[in-house]
This record gives C-alpha cells, structure tokens and sequence, in this order.
C-alpha cells in the first residue's frame, strides 16, 4: 500500500467538491495475508463455534452460551483487534479492525454482543482512559476475562443524548461519586462486569462518563427485554440507586461525556457498516443456494429472471457499500498516520482521525444498514413460503436486521446529521463549498460546451456522471441555504434528500474507484463482472439522485427558480442508457457460479 506520506491529504466531506483517483483509495482486494489470515479466523469461528449454537442463544435458555463464545473469541485475539500489543492486544489498524467486524457480521446475535464489547464498550477506556485506567481494564478486556456494556439510552434520551438525566454527587469526603439514575436497551447488561455509564454531575449542562464495576451495590437490572429480533443478544434497563463510584474511575474530565459519546458513536456508526457488509455476504451465500436448489415449472428458480433480478440487485448493493466502508476506514488510517507523524498522541490521534470523517461515517451506516435490509428481504422472497419459516434461515436474518437502522443513531438522524456537519464545517472555513457551489451556479446559466470530452481510460464516462451528481447536490443545497437560511434546519425532509444524494454518489463513486484500481491491476476483461456491478449501482444512484432532487426542488422553489432547478437537476443527471436486464442476469450468474458473494 502507498505509503501515507504520498498520499494527498482528503478532509472529511472533501469527496464533494474534489477529484479522488484510483491509486488514493484502498480496496478490499488489497488485504494482506496477515489481514486474510485474522478473516479467516472469524469465518472460521463464526461457522464451528457460532451457528451450531445460533438457536441457542436465541431461546436464552442458557445464559452463560454468550459470555463463554466471547471467552472463546478472547483466546484467538478477536476481542483485542484494536488494543495495543502493551495491553494486550493486536495493535492493529483501522480498517482491520473493520475486517473483523464484517467477518462476524453474520454471527446474528453473537456479531452485536461482539460489537459492543470491543467497540462501545471498550474503545472508551482506550480512547479516553488514564494510564491507571488502561492498565487496569484493557487486558482484560482483550482476553475477555472482563466483558464491557455502554450505558448511554434513558427512557426519555435516545437520540437527544445529553438529555439524560442520570445523576452523579461528590461525596462528603470526596472520594466518590454517588450515581443514581435509569439506563435502558443496554446491550450485554445480563453479563457485563465493566459498565461504561454516562451521567450529569450536579447542575452540569453535559453529560460526564464513568467506569462502574457491575458488583458494586445499588446496580440492579430488569429481567432480559423480549426483542423483535436479536433474541440472543443480552439487553437490560439498568438502574443505579446510591452507587458509590470511585473519583478516579471518571473517565476523561467533567462534562467530556458527550464528546465521548459522539466520538464512540462514530466509530460504531462506521464499524457497524462493515458489520452488515458482513451479514448481506452470509445472507446472499444462502438465498443463492436455495436459489440454485428450490425447483419449479420444472427447473431452478435461479433460472427466473425476476430472481436474478433480486441476485443482482444484492451484490451490488453489497459491492458498492463494501467500496465505500474500506474506503472511508482507510481515510481514517491515513489521517491517523498523518496525526503521528506531527507528533500527536496515540490516543487524541485516533479520536482525532474519527472525528475527522464522521461525515463519512454517518453516511455508510445509514447506506450499509439500509442495503442490507433490501438484501434480507429480497433473500426472504426467493425462500418464498420457506422463508417465513422460523425452520429456514432467513426468518431470523430478516428479523435481527432490522435493528441495525436504528443503532448508533437512527437513519433518520445520521442523514440530518451528514449535511448538519456538512454545512457547519463550510461555515467554520473547513470546507470550501461556496466556490463549486458558486461555479456550478455560473455553469447553469452559460453556453454548454460541444467539445467531446476524452473518455478512453476505462469508466472515465461514468466518472464523468458522479461529477455532474455533485454538481446536482451542490446546485441544490446552495439554492437551499440561500432561500431557507437558519430555517433549513428545521426542514429535515429537505436534509434527507440531500443526504440521499450525497450517501448514494459516495457510495457509486466508490464502487467506480474500486473497478477503476482494479482494472489498473487485472486488466478490463478481468473484471468484467465487477465493471457490470459498478455500472448497475451508479444507474441506481441517478435514479435515486433524481428522486431526492425533485423533492428537494419541489418542496422549497417555486415558478422560475424551481424550472431553472429542475432543469438543472435534469442536465446533471444524464446517464447513457444501457440494458440493465442483460447486466444484472451477468451479475447474477456470476454469483450464482461462485454460490457466494463473487468479489471476494
């Protein structure tokens, strides 16, 4: 991989009004042997040690299955991935770390108490503890001798997080604080020995973070919640009633809790991206088996059109959102090294780097988690009447999938929040919007250019529309600003068809940069199936693009100002047509070839 020293520096959001190359993006196919060997540990695991046991855990008719798995996992170092070697741990980088979330993406259950333990529950002490702190927890926490919750949701804060109002009180001697308050939907309470609770001291207007040993008294919690789906993941209320937590177990400084819940937040937001890559992969390798097996009118239905259709659709779905999560996870090791190298500390740089691109991070958990439910549902519908059996797998992938669109914030709320960042760092002088914005406006009103544009490198032409996408969303968004002001905060359905244009041309031009590498490694005729997937999902974005455009337009202008738009937004939506019927069943068949997910 190009060293990061050679690599031009990409800010977070930058990917709108700058031109990324092929050679500046990392791609799935570039692991290495150590990274493919760590995979294949998880697959591993997830096959022999996970499914077998898979209803199970679910029935939660044997409490210890779940915290035995993750003793299991701890023995092979798959609690440690991002812990430093000094603790414990693997040390190892970003993205890797992502690697491993995907491998165990389609572990149901297991896949989230995994998740929480070594993300949210852990990165805290990581990220923000002290020496003492880190020292005391960290090891085992990698081994799992320890196991980690992240106690932030109260009955009346969910996505209003500093709204909480669990309550911290210095002692009279000052050696503790004094806890009491209510936290609910928190994942491996059942079994957690490290809780990570987040609670206001005194009048304070934001939130502080404290470690608290699950023995200590006056922690008590509910029987299991009874869930839709995720039935074997343990989740608990919590409630605090006079816990006395030692002074230095407060973690970080007074009122930092909200900085750390939103940092932590963004690194789940992006680590739970590559967790439904993972679980779209294990659901895809089922449905093309049944696919391939299930007969009727006296032949497979793979060989049905309308379910090569679905096939297709969930590769490149998959393809595209697996491009853009690694992309983004390598944005972040870049911008980490970066950091180093100026002689920031480990930890800040980690945050730091996060924080740098939670714009990226929001936009991939609401595309990743989103494409993974079009993917359970449309491999339910190739079951058929099977599908909706409780004896056939896709009952529970249908069901557990759903939760992930409302983790680490709602859709909802991670679109708002894509543009909210978005426009406040252009605000700050951090991003340079006005100027594209102000071009793309000059261009609007002037004589379109006749000069044959050279598109001889290989996808240059589709390239070409991703750039005239930006320029929709740029066109729109600056119109927006302009006429809605301070208002436009308050018009989320507007800020959710731009994040759509946004979310869905990052996404497309990062499939069309993982081909375009590609090809630069294999060859075009080598990659035949990948530039199919590539072509396929960027004629779904315009479609999308186009969609979320006109409601935009239609829902702020009005006479002249909305036919200039909407003419504009039908300028910069141009696409040459292809037979998309043709590429998909080539997609399809690929897939169905490799009876797996085919990009491997």
């Amino acid at each position: 991989m190009e060293d990061i020293k050679n690599m031009t520096s990409i800010k977070g959001g930058e990917f709108l009004i700058r031109e990324t190359k092929p050679e500046e993006v990392f791609i799935p196919e570039e692991w290495t042997e150590e990274q493919k060997m760590i995979a294949q540990t998880c697959e591993d695991f997830i096959e022999h040690e996970v499914m077998p046991n898979v209803q199970a855990m679910d029935s939660m008719q044997h409490p210890e299955l779940m915290p035995q798995l993750l003793d299991k996992a701890g023995e092979l170092g798959m609690l440690g991935t991002s812990i430093p070697e000094e603790y414990g741990g693997f040390g190892m980088d970003f993205n890797t770390s992502m690697l491993v979330g995907e491998r165990v993406g389609g572990g149901f259950s297991f896949a989230v108490a995994l998740s929480a333990h070594s993300g949210i529950g852990t990165l805290p002490i990581l990220y923000y503890g002290s020496k003492e702190q880190k020292e005391k927890y960290l090891p085992k926490l990698a081994t799992g001798e320890l196991k980690a919750s992240y106690c932030l949701t109260e009955p009346e804060s969910g996505s209003d997080a500093n709204s909480g109002k669990t309550k911290a009180v210095l002692s009279e001697d000052g050696k503790h604080y004094v806890l009491n308050g209510q936290k609910m939907w928190i994942t491996n309470a059942g079994f957690a020995n490290v809780l990570i609770v987040f609670a206001k001291i005194d009048s304070d207007k934001n939130l502080t973070a404290f470690i608290v040993d699950r023995d200590s008294e006056g922690v008590t919690m509910n029987e299991e919640e009874h869930k839709l789906g995720i039935k074997g993941s343990s989740t608990r209320q919590v409630f605090f009633t006079d816990v006395k937590v030692p002074v230095e177990n407060m973690l970080s400084e007074r009122q930092n809790g909200f900085k750390i819940a939103l940092n932590i937040l963004n690194i789940g937001r992006i680590k739970l991206a590559s967790a439904t890559v993972g679980s779209a992969k294990g659901v895809m390798k089922q449905a093309l088996a049944y696919a391939k097996e299930r007969r009727q009118f006296g032949k497979a239905i793979a060989e049905f059109g309308a379910i090569k259709h679905k096939i297709a659709n969930m590769v490149t779905f998959t393809y595209a959102c697996e491009a853009a999560s690694y992309r983004a996870g390598q944005n972040i090791d870049d911008a980490y090294g970066r950091l180093i190298s100026e002689g920031m500390d480990s930890s800040e740089a980690h945050l730091k780097s996060v924080e740098e691109f939670a714009i990226e991070c929001a936009m991939m958990k609401v595309m990743a988690s989103e494409s993974l439910d079009y993917c359970v549902d449309e491999g339910l519908q190739i079951y058929g009447g099977m599908g909706y059996s409780q004896d056939a797998p896709m009952e529970r992938a249908y069901r557990d999938s759903r939760i992930n669109r409302i983790f680490e914030g709602t859709n909802e709320i991670n679109r708002m929040l894509t543009i909210d960042m978005l426009l406040k760092r252009a605000m700050k002088g951090e991003l340079d919007l006005m100027t594209p914005a102000m071009a793309v406006q000059k261009e609007l009103t002037s004589v379109p250019s006749f000069e044959t544009p050279d598109y001889s490198a290989p996808l240059s032409k589709e390239m070409a529309v991703i750039e005239n996408l930006k320029k929709a969303g740029l066109m729109i968004a600056g119109a927006a600003v302009q006429k809605l002001m301070a208002s436009l905060k308050d018009e989320q359905e507007i800020l959710m068809n731009l994040a759509d244009m946004l979310m869905y041309g990052y996404a497309a031009e990062s499939a069309l940069l993982r081909t375009q590498k590609l090809i630069g490694i294999r060859g075009a005729e080598a990659c035949e199936s990948e530039i199919l997937a590539a072509k396929l999902y960027l004629h779904h974005t315009v479609a999308e693009c186009q969609n979320a455009g006109r409601e935009a337009v239609y829902a702020f202008a009005e006479g002249d100002e909305q036919r200039m738009m909407l003419m504009g937004l039908k300028r910069f939506t141009k696409i040459d047509p292809m037979n998309l019927k043709e590429a998909r069943r080539k997609v399809a068949d690929y897939a169905l070839s490799k009876g797996k997910y085919p990009f491997e």
